[in-house]
């Protein structure tokens, strides 16, 4: 699209952001959002133009609007998940496919290793639990070892643990990405072994209605905090028309606000896992919590944001 027929679509717009001024926290969002969309797109395709100099102030200005007051503001809260969330989501959906995809084939990595070296799953998973595992099949309770701690215990201790690897994901992503990537692939190669490890003893339908009614909020969080990560990464080594340390810090806080945003989910995790997974389920209501639980994954963090702000910068 030529710079004038830009400015043409838009200007109008843009003038009533300036006139119109306005104190409602959605509406300043929906105009920052709006904003900040017109200005990646000048960004790319007119770099040094006079029309990316007066969005980057009006920017700015919604910005300093936007925030200056955010202390006092009761609804920030429900314009985080309503809006804020969704919209670096969006932002990060090549950052979300990325690590799916490394993810995906970690797990397969995981799988054929398990599958062609009959050490690989000691190796991964360890001693002590596969043959607490073995023993717990032969008493013909496979899964026992989610009842091996009061519910209350385990549900502190697993929710503390995912936090902390989610955090450790978006942090490692400082070293270039690197370090997400190693979270994201070796938590994938774990899944791999440990499910091929119960294919083996014809078990995996049964670990799958029991490990999975907390696991695809669990696993599915870890992939998303490896995009944060990833997003915090790619910020540095592809800062685009930022310095590289402005780049940083913006990647920093939307990754941030990314993995923050994780905690709700890995506490809802935790609790199926200490509460519920340790429950002797018909299969329909495992598969109900394992589909709800899908769905809310997928239309959280790639549907809603797509049908938000997608239309916005022309995709579908």
């Amino acid at each position: 699209m030529k710079e004038a027929i830009f400015v043409k679509r838009n200007s109008q717009r843009w003038q009533s952001y300036e006139e119109s001024q306005t104190n409602d926290p959605d509406e300043l969002t929906s105009r920052f959002i709006s904003l900040t969309d017109d200005l990646s797109y000048a960004r790319t395709f007119y770099p040094g133009s006079q029309v990316l100099r007066y969005l980057n102030g009006l920017t700015s200005q919604l910005h300093g609007k936007l925030y200056s007051n955010r202390h006092e503001d009761q609804g920030r809260i429900k314009t985080f998940w309503i809006y804020e969330l969704p919209y670096i989501s969006f932002q990060a959906r090549y950052n979300l496919l990325y690590a799916f995809l490394f993810f995906t084939a970690a797990f397969l990595i995981g799988t054929i290793s398990a599958a062609h070296d009959e050490t690989f799953v000691r190796l991964i998973l360890s001693d002590g639990y596969v043959n607490q595992t073995l023993e717990n099949i032969k008493n013909g309770d496979p899964l026992a070892i989610y009842k091996s701690q009061s519910s209350a215990d385990m549900f502190l201790a697993i929710t503390v643990n995912n936090i902390r690897v989610s955090l450790t994901a978006f942090v490692l992503g400082v070293v270039f990405s690197a370090g997400s990537l190693f979270i994201i692939i070796q938590n994938g190669i774990m899944l791999g072994a440990f499910q091929y490890f119960f294919f083996e003893k014809g078990l995996l339908l049964e670990s799958i209605l029991k490990i999975w009614i907390h696991g695809t909020l669990e696993i599915s969080a870890i992939v998303i905090a490896g995009a944060a990560g990833l997003l915090v990464g790619n910020s540095l080594l592809f800062p685009g028309t930022y310095s590289r340390l402005d780049s940083f810090k913006n990647g920093a806080k939307q990754g941030l606000k990314m993995a923050i945003g994780l905690v709700p989910i890995f506490i809802t995790a935790g609790f199926l896992e200490s509460f519920i997974t340790r429950l002797t389920l018909p299969w329909w209501g495992s598969v109900a919590i394992i589909g709800l639980s899908a769905i809310f994954i997928v239309w959280y963090f790639v549907i809603y944001p797509s049908r938000l702000y997608g239309n916005r910068q022309g995709i579908t």
